[in-house]
């Protein structure tokens, strides 16, 4: 099994190769890995949902705040120190501005804060699936920048997809009248 996981990570990796070096993908997917550094992107993304007044949309930015500071902290304190995963390759030119984790490689949490944010933002809101084209691009933006393996933000976006679902049971954004 690890040997296929490897095999898909390599495959990804040629194919995100053919990209980098092109101006537009590279500006792409290094801002879109900027705005995901502190779920910063989310963050916004869920204050504007909650200035945008309609039913629901406070709880859901509410909701989606606190998944994401539930979410970071087991990500990055639990299941990378976990996992001690080495990062993909440490020396390369990035052609942007680009800050360095310090945490292992798997799971990706700029994949798991997208995804879990995507996943509590979208429910009851018809932008649901420009959430999850946002998460990602995010996603995709760590493979690009050679910061994670494919199966690290693979990893990431389900566990981060999870989070979400567990989010919404927990805290639905209508509750439930009593029969």
């Amino acid at each position: 099994m690890i040997q296929l996981i490897h095999r898909v990570d390599d495959r990804v990796e040629a194919a995100f190769g053919s990209l980098r070096g092109n101006p537009v993908a590279d500006r792409v997917f290094y801002t879109a890995s900027s705005l995901g550094e502190f779920g910063l992107l989310w963050v916004m993304l869920a204050l504007i949902r909650w200035l945008r007044g309609r039913p629901g949309d406070q709880r859901a930015a509410i909701r989606t705040l606190l998944g994401l500071g539930i979410e970071s902290p087991i990500v990055n304190a639990g299941l990378k120190t976990l996992f001690a995963r080495p990062r993909p390759i440490v020396e390369v030119d990035h052609p942007h501005p680009f800050r360095r984790p310090l945490t292992s490689s798997f799971p990706s949490g700029h994949a798991t804060s997208s995804f879990c944010a995507a996943t509590l933002l979208s429910e009851d809101d018809e932008l649901g699936p420009l959430y999850f084209a946002l998460a990602s691009v995010v996603a995709a933006s760590r493979v690009h920048t050679k910061i994670h393996h494919a199966s690290d933000v693979v990893g990431g976006a389900l566990i981060g997809t999870c989070f979400g679902l567990i989010g919404r049971r927990l805290a639905p954004l209508q509750r439930k009248r009593p029969s």
